[in-house]
């Protein structure tokens, strides 16, 4: 899951070097937390948040099928 999340935003971004996805896990989800240069965060989040929006999709898609529950923060 990690991995996914990694890969889509180093596809987004003029910096891919700067990503960093940390994995928060809880009791009963986990939270990953992404984390871009300040210049990269448009590209990231894209116009009304259509991309963020998109990526967690993805990435709920890919843990209904593990079964687990994952959301995704996009931090500075």
């Amino acid at each position: 899951m990690r991995e996914l999340v990694e890969t889509i935003a180093r596809a987004l971004v003029d910096n891919p070097d700067q990503v960093e996805v940390k994995l928060v896990e809880g009791e009963k989800s986990a939270v990953l937390e992404l984390k871009v240069a300040p210049e990269d965060m448009g590209k990231v989040i894209g116009k009304q948040g259509r991309i963020a929006r998109a990526i967690r999709a993805v990435v709920k898609a890919a843990a209904i099928k593990e079964g687990k529950r994952v959301s995704v923060e996009i931090i500075q």
